[in-house]
């Protein structure tokens, strides 16, 4: 079956990341949960408009107590959110230029987390719909900056456009690892950018792969898939996510979903329906 980690510029990364995003007061708990149940790969984002980065930092340092895990088992991802995407608690201070903005929400992730540097640092969406700003370059550079120290060993982007990857791909000194964007069944799960991505070597993670796509759950030919396999439709959608090189995230809050999301690496597609699922967008 498919391994469950892949290695990029020679740093072990799962296949299957544990979204963080929307749980409050439960993070903590949850993500214990989640890596109890064997989730290495951990995303999360000093936004507390909505993450607990601080809560995600408390789960590791008591599973890593425990000796449930090491940090050398985690792969820990978080992200810079600009002003726009924030609610009044801010980790940086809202008048600083960018680049001091970028430093100090980096700085305060790493307080957060407990940890000496970061495995995967995004910059989470530009500051508009199309091209790319002063403000986006100059948070990049201090993204470039920061993975020039050592501290955070790749770096990515959230919810970019093609267009915009494109260019960032293009003039960036310290070229994106990662593309993380809400896959759409209807939009043919992103496959524009997941093309480009595939072409240059960027990897692409998406989230709200189910709940982004709740009619296309309901396709009778998707039941069929799953009864084929013995399988849930989420396992499937899952399955086919790792299938055509995605890295998935799930935030699932129910202990017994977070061990069949997990179940993926236990069976395989079939080339047709991979091309079915894959299709869904011309039907």
């Amino acid at each position: 079956m498919t391994e469950r980690t892949m290695a990029i510029d020679g740093v072990k990364v799962p296949r299957f990341f544990y979204g963080t995003a929307w749980k409050e007061g439960q993070t903590q708990h949850l993500v214990e949960l989640a890596l109890e149940r064997g989730f290495r790969g951990i995303d999360t984002a000093n936004q507390r408009r909505h993450y607990d980065e601080a809560a995600v930092g408390r789960a590791i340092a008591a599973s890593i107590a425990k000796g449930l895990v090491a940090r050398d088992d985690l792969f820990l991802q978080t992200k810079f959110t600009f002003r726009r995407g924030q609610d009044h608690r801010l980790p940086y201070a809202p008048g600083a230029p960018v680049p001091i903005q970028v430093e100090q929400s980096f700085t305060s992730s790493l307080g957060h987390l407990d940890i000496e540097r970061v495995d995967s640092y995004l910059l989470h969406g530009p500051t508009g719909s199309a091209g790319l700003t002063p403000d986006d370059w100059a948070a990049w550079r201090a993204m470039e900056t920061i993975h020039d120290s050592g501290l955070a060993r790749m770096l990515g982007v959230s919810n970019f456009n093609l267009e915009q990857l494109r260019r960032l791909w293009q003039e960036a000194r310290v070229r994106p690892r990662f593309v993380q964007n809400r896959c759409y069944a209807v939009r043919g799960w992103d496959r524009p950018v997941r093309e480009f991505c595939q072409a240059n070597g960027v990897v692409y993670q998406g989230f709200s792969l189910l709940t982004a796509n709740l009619q296309t759950l309901a396709a009778a030919e998707l039941a069929q898939i799953a009864a084929r396999h013995g399988r849930t439709i989420p396992q499937i959608i899952f399955r086919f996510a790792v299938e055509v090189g995605m890295i998935p995230l799930t935030g699932t809050t129910d202990t017994e979903h977070m061990e069949a999301d997990l179940e993926v690496f236990d069976f395989r597609l079939e080339p047709a329906e991979v091309a079915w699922i894959e299709g869904l967008d011309e039907r």
